[in-house]
C-alpha cells in the first residue's frame, strides 16, 4: 500500500505542477464566465433600428402598422420595381412587400441590402400576422376582447407524496435540466482523464520508464497508483473550476444584473407612474424570481452533489482500469482505435439514452440502465435529480463498486502482461489469453 501512495502522489504531483493543468484551471471558469457575460452584454446592447419602407399593394396597412423599437415601418406609393432600383440610393435597410390578395395569399416579400437576422424577420412577420387576425376577425364579426377573455393559462404544481405522507414540491424542467447537466460532466469527465490514464501509460512503456518502476513495484500497484492518482488530479481540477467559476459569474451577475430585482422594486412600481402593462412586467419579473428561488429550495443539491462525486470517481475508476488496459496492450496512440470502441460504446449509449432518461426516468429501461455498472455513472445522474428510491441507488452504488473490481481485476491481468511487451500487434485472440495467463 505505501508504493501504491507513492505512485499516486507521483501522478497527482506532476500533473497539477505542469503549466497546462494551471492554465486550463484558470482559463475554464474564465470561458464558462465569459459565456455569460456575453449573454447578458449581447441581451443588454441595443439593436441597431431596422428602416423598413413599405411597399401595400393591399392599401390595408397603411396607418395601421406603428414603429416599434428596433423597426421604423415608412410606407411608400411606390411601386416595388422604382423602390428596387432606388433602394441602395435609399437610407432603407429593408423592404417589405404586401401584395393585393394578401388576406388570401397570407404572404409577405422582404428585400435587404445585409441579412436582417431571424429575429427582425420575427418581428415583421408576428407584426402583421397579428393586425391580419385582427382584421379576419373584424370581419367576421368576432369580439376579440371576448376571445382572449377565454384563453386560458394554467399554472401546473407538481408535489411528490412520500411513504410518510410529507410532500414535497419538485419542478421536472428544473430536475430535467439539473440531472442532464451532471450527466453530460460526468460522461465528459470519463473520457478526458480516462484518456490522460491511456496516454500516460503508453508514454511510459514506449519511453521504456516502465521497466525501471517496474522492478520496484508490481505492475498492479502501478496500475492502481496511476488510476487514483489521475482521479485525483481530475477532482482537483473539478473543485477549483466550481470554486472559480462561482465567484466569476457571481462578480459577473452583482456588476451587470443589480438593479434588475431591487428589493424596493414593488413599492417604486406603484409610486411612480409607470404605466400599467410596464408595472405587471415588473411584478411579473418579481414573480419569476420568486418562482425561480422556490424551485431551487425544492431540490437537494446535498444528495446531488454527493451522487455525482460517487458516480464521478466511480465511473472514472471503472473505465480508467479499462484505459489502463487499452494503454499497456499497445505501443502508439494510433493502435487504441481497435480496442476503444468496444469499451466506450456503453458509455456513448448511456449518454444518448440520457435525453430519453430524462422523459420517462421511471421506465424499466431507466432502472436497469441506472444499475449495470458501465452505464450507472451517466443514468443513474439524470434519474437522481427527480428522485429515486434508496435501495435503487445502493444497488446501483454496489453494483458500480464490484464492477470497477471486476474490471480492474481483469485489467491487471492485462496490463501486468502487456506493459513489458513490445514491437507486437495485438489482438482480441491475444487479450483473451493474456487474461487466463498463469505466470
Amino acid at each position: 500500500m505505501g508504493k501504491i501512495k507513492l505512485i499516486i502522489m507521483r501522478e497527482y504531483l506532476t500533473r497539477v505542477k505542469k503549466k497546462s493543468f494551471l492554465i486550463m484551471t484558470i482559463l475554464g471558469p474564465i470561458l464558462m464566465g465569459s459565456l455569460i457575460f456575453a449573454r447578458v452584454w449581447l441581451e443588454r446592447t441595443p439593436q441597431e433600428i431596422q428602416k423598413i419602407q413599405v411597399i401595400d399593394e393591399s392599401a390595408l396597412f397603411s396607418g395601421k402598422i406603428e414603429s416599434t423599437k428596433n423597426l421604423s415601418f415608412y410606407f411608400s406609393d411606390k411601386s416595388l420595381i422604382n423602390a428596387q432600383k432606388e433602394f441602395y440610393k435609399s437610407d432603407f435597410n429593408i423592404i417589405l412587400y404586401i401584395p393585393e390578395n394578401v388576406l388570401n395569399s397570407q404572404s409577405l416579400k422582404l428585400f435587404y441590402k445585409k441579412e436582417p437576422g431571424l429575429t427582425t424577420e420575427d418581428l415583421v412577420k408576428n407584426t402583421f400576422k397579428n393586425k391580419m387576425e385582427d382584421m379576419k376577425l373584424l370581419a367576421s364579426g368576432i369580439d376579440k376582447q371576448k376571445l382572449e377573455s377565454v384563453k386560458t393559462n394554467i399554472n401546473l404544481t407538481t408535489s411528490k407524496i412520500e411513504e410518510s405522507g410529507a410532500q414535497k414540491n419538485s419542478n421536472s424542467g428544473m430536475n430535467a435540466a439539473i440531472g442532464f447537466l451532471g450527466a453530460a460532466l460526468i460522461y465528459m469527465f470519463i473520457f478526458l482523464y480516462g484518456a490522460q490514464v491511456m496516454r500516460g501509460v503508453i508514454e511510459e512503456k514506449t519511453s521504456r520508464i516502465v521497466e525501471v518502476i517496474i522492478s520496484s513495484v508490481k505492475p498492479f500497484e502501478l496500475m492502481m497508483g496511476k488510476i487514483i492518482g489521475i482521479a485525483m488530479v481530475g477532482l482537483t481540477q473539478f473543485l477549483l473550476w466550481i470554486v472559480l467559476t462561482f465567484a466569476i459569474t457571481t462578480v459577473v451577475s452583482k456588476n451587470l444584473m443589480k438593479d434588475k430585482y431591487d428589493s424596493s422594486t414593488v413599492e417604486q412600481t406603484f409610486k411612480s407612474n409607470t404605466p400599467i402593462s410596464a408595472q405587471t412586467e415588473q411584478l411579473q419579473g418579481k414573480a419569476d424570481s420568486s418562482e425561480l428561488s422556490e424551485m431551487l429550495s425544492s431540490i437537494n443539491f446535498p444528495i446531488i452533489l454527493g451522487a455525482f462525486l460517487f458516480y464521478f470517481l466511480g465511473g472514472y475508476l471503472l473505465y480508467g482500469a479499462l484505459f489502463a488496459a487499452i494503454g499497456a496492450a499497445v505501443d502508439s496512440e494510433a493502435d487504441t482505435q481497435q480496442f476503444m470502441l468496444p469499451i466506450t460504446i456503453p458509455l456513448i449509449l448511456a449518454f444518448v439514452m440520457a435525453q430519453g432518461v430524462v422523459t420517462n426516468p421511471e421506465s424499466s429501461t431507466a432502472f436497469w440502465l441506472s444499475i449495470i455498472p458501465f452505464t450507472s455513472p451517466v443514468i443513474m445522474m439524470v434519474r437522481i435529480a427527480f428522485g429515486v428510491p434508496y435501495y435503487e441507488v445502493i444497488l446501483s452504488m454496489v453494483c458500480l463498486i464490484l464492477g470497477f473490481l471486476g474490471t480492474t481485476w481483469l485489467s491487471a491481468k492485462i496490463y501486468r502482461t502487456g506493459i513489458l511487451m513490445y514491437g507486437k500487434k495485438v489482438s482480441y485472440k491475444e487479450l483473451w489469453k493474456w487474461l487466463f495467463y498463469k505466470g
